[in-house]
């Protein structure tokens, strides 16, 4: 398979930007549940909606995988 074609499967800024921030609120919103603390999950789930446009607004400013400011790592 040649690099040319090779998405870079999320390993990017961008990509892990938008998931440790879904990952925070994914979690937080598990133990608000599990509290029973109503309030918390519902601003857990715009937390989760956070990672999702701050992922996309780094993609947009560069940090995506075909981004002039993302440097791929050698895997050699």
């Amino acid at each position: 398979m040649s690099d040319e074609n090779e998405p870079g499967h999320g390993n990017s800024p961008a990509a892990w930007i938008g998931a440790v921030i879904m990952l925070i609120g994914f979690t937080a919103g598990t133990f608000a549940f599990w509290f029973n603390q109503p309030l918390l999950v519902f601003v857990s789930v715009g937390v989760i909606v956070l990672g999702v446009v701050a992922g996309l607004v780094a993609a947009k400013l560069g940090y995506g995988v075909k981004g002039p400011r993302y440097a791929p790592k050698s895997h050699s």
